[in-house]
């Protein structure tokens, strides 16, 4: 009889103390019999018992593993993590708050077992979901498409299957500091196809993607993957350079041939602090790209474990 492929489940966790045993359940009860698997849950330094519950499930059941960092690194960190750690012929990550349906893993496995490297899954739009959230999300995947190198479908989520081809570029080839995973799986290529799902409502605690983190989460994807905001601020110094060029023009027409004086303090203001303003923004975004040769250059470690059975 032949031995059982092994699958890798990666789940990243953060103050998640009441999902854990039911996330654990789920799996339990929807993972396909045709394969071995290990449970890698990575607690990225939760406050609360998410450790704890970990633990003690682990302590049960030797399919769980368990790596804990030092400290909350962040999600993208603690994705690497579970993927730098993992030993099956595939990965698939999923969040532990249960809104990414454990039910569609069969799925994606047999999917996987007609040759393609990457099964990554589209959020089919929620009504419940806020409209601030649905807009966001829109206008997060139309800038990312338009000013990075690489395309997003809207939707795409950290909830994808991929290979052990693609684990292990992950782990010896990926080493910049500034991860956004699913724009990398996207980079990187091969043979990839989407299914869709809907997503489930969460049942306890709230999500961890304020709009901050997901303004920040954006500025990262775009920066990661193009140059192009560095162009952008070529072309808007020179639009600005040419509208002035023109005004300075019209101005000594003015003085020179006709009777009539420029006057208006405000109009002077106005001009100089929308330059000074579009200024600030153009340097914004060159310290963008400063700040990341900045801890590039530093070489630090992504992440730093604390415990793990693994």
């Amino acid at each position: 009889m032949l031995a059982k492929d092994t699958i890798s489940v990666v789940i990243p966790c953060f103050n998640e103390e009441k999902n854990i045993e039911l996330i654990y359940d789920k799996l339990m009860a929807t993972l396909p019999d045709d394969f071995c698997f290990e449970i890698i849950f990575v607690d990225d330094g939760s406050s609360d018992k998410t450790l704890d519950k970990i633990v003690s499930i682990a302590a049960r059941d030797k399919q769980i593993k368990y790596i804990s960092f030092s400290r909350n690194f962040g999600h993208q960190y603690a994705l690497k993590a579970g993927i730098d750690h993992c030993t099956g012929k595939c990965a698939i990550s999923l969040d532990s708050d249960l809104q990414h349906p454990p039910e569609l893993i069969s799925k994606m496995l047999s999917i996987w077992t007609q040759g393609y490297d990457v099964v990554y899954t589209k959020r089919r739009e929620s009504v419940s979901l806020s409209r601030g959230k649905r807009f966001t999300s829109k206008v997060f995947y139309k800038f990312i498409n338009y000013l990075s190198d690489i395309k997003l479908e809207e939707g795409t989520a950290d909830f994808r299957l991929i290979d052990r081809k693609i684990i292990n570029i992950f782990k010896n080839d990926i080493t910049e500091y500034f991860l956004f995973i699913r724009g990398l799986v996207s980079w990187i290529g091969y043979n990839q196809i989407s299914v869709d799902y809907d997503p489930a409502d969460r049942i306890h605690g709230e999500s961890k993607y304020s709009y901050k983190k997901m303004f920040a989460f954006a500025i990262d994807g775009i920066t990661s993957f193009s140059s192009r905001p560095l162009r952008l601020a070529v072309y808007i110094g020179f639009f600005i350079s040419i509208l002035s060029f023109l005004y300075g023009l019209y101005a000594i027409f003015t003085a020179i041939f006709t009777d009539k004086n420029i006057t208006g303090w405000t109009s002077i203001i106005a001009s100089v602090l929308f330059i000074g303003g579009i200024q600030m923004i153009l340097i914004g975004i060159l310290g963008e790209y400063i700040g990341k040769i900045f801890f590039e250059v530093k070489n630090r470690p992504k992440y730093l474990v604390n415990k793990s059975n693994i």
